[in-house]
């Protein structure tokens, strides 16, 4: 047992899928994992292991925001043996030709600053996605039919953001979408050598404003998780 996680030691799977919220975690490990077991609560931050196609798999929240995270990828990391670890959560996108509904595949990840900024210090480090399950997730979603892009995402440290200035930047160099976990988790990913990738649903958008009602985010969302399991067992 850690700090934050009480699971047993060899209750966590060495593929770990990570959304936001906890009780999303619940309704993935119900929905797409056999005989899954709840692990952890510490904290109301649930996590399940269950199998998926004879696949050991452990489906765990990491709450919102970078530091959130940081805390559950160091210890799941750390302290379970976790080998590769895939965020499965919703952002905001930036780009006209990104629609709702759609999959990012975050390759890389702008950031202002992250919880590891203070071990970079003036190192302009670019967090990356793991090559191989970047390219076993899109073929996922192109043989799903499901309309998928791979680029870079903005990995955001507030969800209030009031610099419209930086958006405008963002959007004119490419940056696909916008969520607020994914940079950290690729640098401690990269820290620890395991395999780490952000799969995004897109729920809302910057540019026209839409946004996906509730029934429909749950639909998409079974999307982005048949992908990130199919991606994690290529």
């Amino acid at each position: 047992m850690t700090v934050h996680i009480g699971a047993e030691p060899g209750a966590i799977a060495e593929t770990v899928l990570m959304p936001g919220d906890p009780l999303r975690a619940r309704w993935a490990a119900e929905t797409f994992l056999d005989n899954p077991v709840l692990v952890n609560e510490v904290r109301g931050m649930l996590g399940y292991t269950g199998t998926w196609q004879g696949h050991r798999v452990t489906i765990h929240g990491s709450g919102m925001g970078m530091p959130s995270l940081a805390i559950y990828a160091n210890e799941l990391i750390r302290d379970y043996g976790a080998k590769t670890l895939i965020r499965v959560g919703s952002a905001g996108a930036m780009q006209p030709h990104v629609g709702l509904r759609d999959i990012v595949l975050a390759m890389g990840c702008t950031t202002l600053t992250t919880p590891s900024r203070g071990i970079f210090r003036e190192l302009n480090f670019a967090p990356v996605a793991d090559f191989g399950l970047l390219l076993a997730a899109h073929a996922a979603a192109q043989e799903q039919g499901v309309a998928v892009h791979a680029g870079n995402i903005y990995s955001s440290d507030v969800f209030y953001d009031e610099r419209p200035d930086l958006n405008e930047i963002m959007i004119r160099h490419g940056v696909l979408c916008v969520e607020m976990e994914a940079a950290e988790l690729y640098s401690i990913a990269a820290r620890h050598g395991v395999r780490a990738l952000a799969v995004l649903t897109i729920s809302d958008h910057l540019l026209s404003h839409e946004a996906l009602p509730a029934p429909e985010r749950e639909r998409s969302f079974g999307a982005m998780m048949e992908i990130a399991l199919r991606a994690a067992f290529a």
